[in-house]
């Protein structure tokens, strides 16, 4: 049985969620989300909280019972208070600056990397090397965080490259340490 998907969903104040059938709308004061929910999972408003239940016992929907939860409570919590993920930028030289919504990264390549966000998405950069994005979707965030890190991701022996800012690199000797 999913813990997960027994938990009832808190609506803040300012948050309203319109359910039609498997379609899930969420308006808040950052913004608007809908979702479709899976046809096996029933989504249901009882006054101020949302309650997430299966129609069967089959393997799928036991599955996508907690999921389900966890996506509409992402969707209330983004449109309520919003998402961020914080990267820094480590190495000599390297650095990002914003040019109208584009990140521009020089991080040690040839030519600069430019990174538009999608609608919804905020980059700012602070000192050069602290980057923060946030906006309503947290896989949206999520994403586009990892495609800023993936241009260089840290590597072990210097430990230069773009991270997360709570991310811990396990750092190697290298060829002087092999003694």
């Amino acid at each position: 049985m999913s813990r997960i998907g027994k938990r009832p969903i808190d609506i803040p104040s300012k948050v309203t969620v319109t359910i039609d059938g498997q379609h899930v709308t969420v308006k808040g004061p950052k913004g608007e989300l809908d979702r479709v929910v899976s046809e096996q999972i029933k989504v249901e408003q009882e006054g101020e909280k949302i309650l997430v239940e299966r129609r069967n016992e089959s393997r799928t929907a036991r599955q996508r019972h907690g999921l389900s939860r966890t996506l509409i409570a992402n969707m209330v919590e983004g449109v309520s208070k919003g998402f961020e993920k914080r990267l820094s930028i480590q190495g000599v030289g390297y650095r990002a600056q914003v040019q109208g919504r584009n990140l521009i990264l020089n991080v040690g390549y040839s030519k600069p990397v430019e990174i538009v966000p999608p609608e919804g998405i905020q980059v700012k950069v602070e000192n050069n090397t602290n980057l923060i994005v946030s906006g309503i979707n947290k896989e949206t965030v999520g994403d586009i965080a990892a495609k800023i890190r993936s241009v260089r991701p840290p590597e072990p022996y210097k430990g230069k490259g773009i991270r997360y800012a709570d991310e811990k690199v396990r750092r190697k000797a290298g060829k002087a340490g092999k003694k």
